[in-house]
């Protein structure tokens, strides 16, 4: 009677040769530790937030005790005497009428100079594509003054037109920067086809190529309107009382020397911050698209 072997059945991960498992436990080390540098990172980012929301939400004689206090009551206070005791709510409808209105006109007159220069390239295109990219790189110092004078000159200093203006001026060459790399993906047959059909190089551009550029074009808007909403140089230049937009209403308000002002001051930053941020959350998916190199890859 023969006897048949029985082959010893392999556990899982035995036919493994050593020079992998040694390759996968420093793949898991290399991930933990870029994990752990990450939460570092980021808690280091969030501190001055943490710490505004903190001091916004203490009880006043908690609030500047040394050292912290860690155990009390959360309490509104500081936002109910920033939202009733000031003309916070004015200002900050104002700074979000500044900042969409600097992404309409921006997006108005940068997509279609954008699709121009990615279509006619030539000589001309590059060279003010460089000249818009000297131009950003020139400190905000440099240009606010002149739009200063030209606001006292039209009249139109302090309002909202002067500020729209220049934070869309201010902001052009980064929005044509970024736009003219998304219309290069679109391929150049789509407007030949719309051209063939009976369209002309504008309704081709409207009908066509506008609609393909939605992440791009987002993109761009939400960079633009992150940028005019936190926008401090420029609004505290042209700006005095009726155009004045939440980080200058931030600043103008006293409390180097009185204390008592502290908590609202807190509550005013977490005011600002918590728009941008939701934004961000909101419009992260069409970041990531348009980030990832546009709406059409030729």
């Amino acid at each position: 009677m023969s006897t048949a072997t029985r082959i010893p059945a392999r556990r899982p991960g035995a036919d493994l040769r050593p020079a992998a498992l040694e390759r996968r436990r420093r793949e898991r080390i290399g991930g933990a530790l870029a994990a752990a540098a990450l939460i570092v990172v980021v808690l280091v980012s969030l501190s001055p937030f943490l710490w505004a929301l903190l001091t916004a939400i203490k009880p006043f004689q908690d609030a500047f005790t040394n050292p912290p206090t860690w155990v009390f009551e959360p309490r509104l206070d500081a936002f109910v005497d920033l939202w009733r005791g000031t003309r916070f709510a004015a200002v900050l409808v104002n700074t979000f009428v500044v900042a969409v209105l600097t992404v309409v006109v921006a997006l108005a007159v940068g997509a279609p100079a954008a699709y121009a220069f990615a279509r006619y390239a030539g000589v001309v295109g590059p060279i003010l594509l460089v000249l818009a990219v000297v131009l950003r790189t020139i400190p905000r110092f440099a240009v606010v003054l002149p739009f200063y004078e030209m606001s006292q000159a039209l009249g139109i200093y302090d309002t909202n037109i002067a500020l729209v203006a220049a934070l869309v001026a201010v902001n052009m060459p980064f929005t044509l920067l970024l736009l003219v790399g998304f219309f290069r993906d679109v391929p150049t047959e789509l407007d030949e086809a719309a051209m063939i059909d009976g369209c002309s190089r504008f309704g081709a551009f409207r009908r066509v190529i506008v609609p393909l550029m939605g992440p791009g074009l987002v993109t761009a808007g939400v960079f633009t309107l992150l940028v005019a909403f936190q926008e401090y140089l420029v609004a505290l230049t042209l700006t005095q009382n009726r155009a004045v937009t939440i980080p200058v209403f931030i600043a103008a308000q006293k409390g180097a020397d009185d204390v008592s002002t502290y908590q609202t001051l807190a509550a005013a930053s977490i005011a600002l911050v918590v728009p941008i941020v939701l934004i961000a959350v909101f419009a992260r998916k069409y970041l990531a698209a348009g980030l990832g190199g546009g709406a059409v890859k030729g």
